[in-house]
């Protein structure tokens, strides 16, 4: 009886793979002699990762635009309403899903790192979980999205050595008959509305050519720590524009895997790498930088869910590899947040490092009801230079909104020229984090518990902290090489790196 269901599922794979067209009964029994038992049974897991965008859908309660492809998609599942990252920039938090592992422990917790003379190796028994998914029978696939010679590999951005061959291709249209894959479609997201007033319009131009309407920036609401500054309001509509284009983008997604056969196998899982680029969003350990969307939907997951437990990005690997029958590593921080018997988080931790050029330090945890945050270079200001957003039409007009002494004492908080060793905030009360708690006697007893709580989570996962002066020095000579043919950007790079030698050496 299971033999019959078996050869039920390979003929219909076989039938609608997209690479062989209509295949014969015949092919499908023969690619079952290729394959183990376990992978014919397995079903498919897609993960669909998107770039610097928050929780703006509508199904998360945002109101200003509609994401009706990613609405259906929640409605087919579970949705998460508490998903969080363990790094609020890109290479860390990568680095961190694809091998279930906290990025502090792994030594991938400095933004785009190991691209100089000195590498970063994973420990040993640590695996990024393509290998795994290859073990198991997968065909492992990354790829962007419109991908249409389906030829180019997707973002990968992890910070440490990794073998290309952990990925067979660019997209799960390769693989033979009846072989189930694991793959990765990777969207631009929140990166569509690009750095300036021009990229801004052209997104929108481009979102009201595809469905019929723009954002209007006068319906956008910011959060108080943003002036209503006619940038950051424009800036605003375009990001919204690209979450509507990215919504659009998931809804053919998922048209494809209907078309060619394959939704009713295929595990679908939509997440997003840290939040909405901004000046507390991206980089930060404030929500704006942490909170994230989470769905998953497909076979055995049942439909209309919403959970409201605390969840952690990297728990994608634990349960991708659950879902496929794969042993979950011992050692792996990832937890299989679907598992029956899994135990709920009763806090999510992250961690800030140095972004590009910027050094930092900064660790936080959270729980349902308090956030704490601790600034381990609190001499150093919130908005410390930066290359890559100093240059962004939002940060201009913010910097040029505080010398003209138009910003309140909220939005103030941005340009402060220390921070605080710590931060407490009662989420509760205070859902923008911007009334500091850490110095208030009444919450003395609160603040001891969550300080407690960091310092044995960084001594268990083994934080390994700051970064070395030669892996520093090392990954500056690769960043000052890639921006060199432009003078201006190799300059202001330049008198960054000085100034963060320079901070360093006093101690600052």
């Amino acid at each position: 009886m299971m033999m019959v269901g078996i050869l039920t599922q390979m003929e219909k794979r076989a039938m609608t793979t997209h690479r062989v067209g209509t295949v014969a009964l015949a092919v499908a029994l023969g690619a079952l002699t290729q394959l183990p038992l376990q992978a014919a049974e397995q079903p498919n897991v897609l993960w669909i990762i998107v770039d610097d965008m928050s929780a703006n859908l509508s199904s998360y309660g945002e109101t200003t635009i509609e994401t009706p492809h990613l609405d259906r998609l929640a409605s087919r599942g579970v949705r998460f309403t508490n998903a969080y990252v363990t790094a609020p920039v890109c290479s860390p938090n990568r680095s961190a899903f694809i091998t279930g592992m906290y990025q502090t422990s792994i030594g991938a917790h400095h933004h785009t790192s190991g691209q100089g003379e000195l590498k970063i190796h994973l420990p040993p028994g640590i695996r990024p979980i393509p290998e795994l998914f290859q073990e198991a029978g997968y065909y492992t696939a990354i790829t962007g999205w419109p991908n249409t010679d389906r030829a180019t590999i997707g973002k990968t951005h992890y910070n440490f050595e990794w073998n290309p061959a952990m990925y067979d291709g660019p997209d799960w249209s390769h693989r033979r008959p009846g072989q189930p894959f694991f793959a990765q479609v990777h969207l631009p997201g929140g990166k569509h509305r690009g750095r300036s007033l021009e990229s801004f319009r052209q997104i929108s131009d481009r979102v009201e050519k595809l469905l019929g309407s723009r954002t209007d920036p006068s319906s956008v609401e910011l959060p108080p720590y943003y002036p209503n500054d006619p940038v950051l309001l424009a800036d605003w509509a375009a990001y919204l524009d690209s979450v509507r284009l990215t919504d659009r983008f998931v809804g053919d997604v998922i048209e494809r895997l209907e078309d060619e056969g394959d939704l009713e196998d295929t595990v679908v899982l939509f997440m997003t790498d840290h939040g909405i680029s901004h000046a507390r969003g991206k980089q930060f350990l404030y929500d704006e930088g942490l909170h994230v969307p989470l769905i998953i939907a497909g076979p055995t997951i049942e439909p209309g869910q919403v959970r409201d437990d605390l969840v952690e990005h990297i728990d994608i690997a634990a349960l991708s590899l659950a879902l496929a029958g794969i042993e979950i590593p011992e050692t792996m921080h990832s937890r299989d947040i679907l598992a029956k018997d899994y135990a709920e988080r009763t806090a999510i931790f992250a961690a800030r490092d140095r972004c590009d050029e910027t050094v930092d330090y900064i660790r936080a945890l959270r729980t349902a009801r308090f956030k704490y945050i601790r600034n381990f270079l609190p001499d150093r200001p919130h908005l410390q230079p930066n290359l890559y957003k100093d240059g962004k039409s939002i940060l201009i007009a913010l910097r040029e909104a505080h010398a003209a002494g138009t910003l309140n004492e909220t939005q103030q908080l941005l340009f402060a020229p220390t921070r605080p060793e710590e931060e407490l905030y009662d989420l509760t009360k205070d859902p923008f984090e911007v009334r500091n708690l850490a110095g208030d006697p009444k919450h003395a007893a609160q603040l001891k518990k969550l300080r407690k709580r960091m310092d044995e989570w960084i001594e268990r996962t083994n934080d390994q902290g700051a970064e070395s002066e030669a892996m520093y020095d090392s990954d500056m000579a690769s960043y000052s090489a890639r921006v060199s043919a432009n003078p201006e950007s190799a300059a202001i790079l330049n008198r960054n790196i000085a100034l963060m030698k320079r901070w360093a050496a006093e101690g600052k």
